[in-house]
C-alpha cells in the first residue's frame, strides 16, 4: 500500500513539473530561443573574427619579411615605403617592428630628424608595446645626444635607468655622456657609479664605462690649478720720469 502511494505521488509530482515547465515555456520560451541562438551567434563570430586576425596577421608577417629582404639588398627606398605602410595600416604588433624599421630605413638615407620623429611618436605611444616603446625611447635619446642640453637628456633617459629596466646600463651610459659633455662631471660619476658596482654589466660596457670614468677624472685634473704652481706676480707699474730739461 505504501509502494502504491508513493508511486501516485510521483506521478502526481511528476505532472505537477511537465505543467510547470509548459507554462515557463509558454511564457519565456521566445527568450530561451534568443538566447541561443545570440550564443550560437557570437561564437560564430568570435570564430570569424579569431581567423580574420589570424590570417591579416600572416599576411602582415609575409609584408614585413619582403619590406626587410628589400633593405638587405640595399633597396632602402622601396623598403621604407613598405615599413610606412605596414606601420599605419598593419596589425598592431606588426605595425610597431614597422615603424621601427622604417626609423631604420630612414637613418640609412640619412634622415635624422625623420627617424628621430618616428622614434618619438612610438616612445609616446602609451598603448605600445613597453619594450618596443622603450627601445624607440632609447633610440631617440641617443640621436639627440650632443645636440640636447642636459635636461631634455635626463627627460628623455631616467624612464629607463631604473634597476629593472633592462636598458639601464646603456641609458645611464648615454646620461652620464651628456652630463661630460655639460661639464657636470660629478653627476656624471653618481650615474656611473651604481652601473659599474651592480650586475649584469657586459664586458663591452664595462669597457666604456671605465673609460668615461677616466675622461671625468681627466677633465678634473684639467680643471684644477697644479699644485705649487705660484700665482703670476702683478706687473709693475711704470714710474714716471721726470721731464728732461730742453
Amino acid at each position: 500500500m505504501v509502494d502504491k502511494n508513493d508511486a501516485l505521488f510521483r506521478e502526481v509530482e511528476e505532472e505537477l513539473r511537465r505543467e510547470q515547465f509548459q507554462k515557463l515555456w509558454e511564457r519565456y520560451g521566445s527568450y530561451f530561443i534568443a538566447l541561443a541562438v545570440a550564443i550560437v551567434v557570437a561564437v560564430a563570430g568570435a570564430k570569424l573574427w579569431e581567423s580574420r586576425r589570424v590570417a591579416a596577421a600572416n599576411a602582415a608577417g609575409a609584408e614585413y619579411e619582403a619590406a626587410a629582404a628589400l633593405l638587405s639588398s640595399a633597396k632602402t627606398e622601396d623598403a621604407l615605403k613598405a615599413f610606412e605602410a605596414i606601420s599605419t595600416g598593419g596589425p598592431k604588433g606588426y605595425a610597431e617592428l614597422a615603424s621601427l624599421s622604417q626609423a631604420g630605413a630612414l637613418l640609412k638615407l640619412e634622415k635624422r630628424q625623420e627617424a628621430l620623429a618616428v622614434f618619438d611618436k612610438l616612445a609616446g605611444d602609451s598603448s605600445a608595446d613597453p619594450s618596443i616603446a622603450n627601445f624607440a625611447r632609447l633610440q631617440a635619446a641617443s640621436l639627440r645626444l650632443g645636440e640636447a642640453d642636459f635636461t631634455e637628456m635626463q627627460n628623455r633617459l631616467k624612464p629607463l635607468t631604473g634597476d629593472t629596466s633592462p636598458w639601464r646600463f646603456t641609458a645611464g651610459e648615454l646620461l652620464a655622456t651628456a652630463a661630460v659633455k655639460a661639464g657636470k662631471l660629478d653627476e656624471a660619476r653618481e650615474i656611473l657609479k651604481p652601473l659599474l658596482q651592480g650586475s649584469g654589466l657586459a664586458e663591452g660596457a664595462a669597457v666604456r664605462l671605465h673609460r668615461l670614468m677616466a675622461q671625468i677624472a681627466a677633465d678634473e685634473l684639467s680643471a684644477a690649478p697644479a699644485a705649487g704652481t705660484p700665482a703670476p706676480a702683478a706687473a709693475p707699474s711704470e714710474e714716471k720720469k721726470p721731464a728732461s730739461a730742453p
